[in-house]
């Protein structure tokens, strides 16, 4: 079992300044401390839950971009991009960008958004929900065929039309950069993990729901003929654990049984690099145990 680092807090005590070499320190914290994943928020404000629109948030692509420079082995991505952040075929050439540039590390997190405020703070549509996770499914359409070098058809969808999907150079990763979709819906967010996705990010909170989770996905998997198997299964940990090993080894030992391939857990303090070190950099070695 694998352990990811997201990093949700850019408030540097010295200042803005100082945060590009926080990152740096923080790319190279993960990968001595053997961390599978790096990821940060994609968001224009940060979250209401920490803090709000009042502390900062930096533009996710170009901070993996400069993620990317600073490391060479850690999977890189967005957990997650909202789809109405940015349009699909632009979306589709950032992260082969950062895929290219990583040397294959890229993955699309991917999810409906939900959080209006930003999107009306800076002009941004927000449409109805169920319109978002209709765009969502073109947008996932839309990155697959972009990355297609075989087909560079039009696209006519309900919401984007693209006259010309081209990606030069195509990303490094075969066939395609990871997608993973991040979320728990039962009817439309696994749905879609099973139908387009590598890779999921679960938001749940205890072992049994991530289990019943993991049935839903299963079965839209049987449904669709998708072998359930080559889906990366992941999880957000949310829980208090992670300063007494024993407990998170336990707590872990529970989702390494039903298949979660890595648990992600987060941060917010400001000097994530000195975090990493102190706490994830330990939970590496005692998920490493799981097997």
């Amino acid at each position: 079992m694998q352990l990811g680092v997201h990093i949700t807090g850019f408030d540097h005590p010295d200042g803005p300044a100082a945060l590009g070499p926080e990152l740096a320190a923080a790319g190279a914290a993960a990968e001595a401390a053997g961390a599978s994943w790096l990821s940060v928020m994609d968001h224009y404000f940060q979250m209401e839950q920490l803090g709000g629109p009042e502390l900062a948030m930096l533009e996710c692509y170009t901070t993996l971009g400069y993620l990317a420079a600073h490391t060479s082995t850690v999977r890189l991505g967005a957990l997650v991009t909202g789809v109405t952040y940015r349009h699909p075929g632009l979306l589709a050439k950032i992260v082969s960008t950062l895929d290219t540039l990583s040397g294959g590390r890229a993955t699309l997190g991917i999810g409906a958004a939900w959080y209006e405020r930003e999107h009306l703070g800076l002009g941004v549509p927000f449409p109805p929900v169920a319109e978002r996770f209709e765009r969502l499914e073109e947008t996932l359409r839309i990155c697959l065929r972009v990355w297609d070098p075989e087909d560079n058809g039009p696209f006519e969808g309900e919401h984007y039309r693209l006259a010309e999907p081209r990606d030069v150079p195509a990303p490094l990763s075969r066939p395609h950069p990871e997608i993973m979709i991040g979320g728990s819906g039962e009817k439309k967010t696994l749905r879609l993990v099973a139908q387009y996705a590598d890779a999921c990010n679960l938001l749940s909170s205890t072992p049994r729901e991530t289990a019943h989770k993991l049935d839903v996905l299963r079965r839209h998997c049987d449904d669709l003929g998708r072998d359930y198997d080559r889906i990366r299964k992941t999880v957000i940990y949310r829980g208090d654990a992670l300063g007494d090993l024993d407990a998170f080894g336990r707590e872990m030992a529970d989702y390494a049984g039903l298949g979660i391939d890595a648990v992600i857990v987060a941060t917010a303090e400001p000097r994530p690099a000195r975090w990493i070190e102190e706490r994830a950099a330990p939970a590496v070695r005692r998920l490493a145990e799981l097997g």
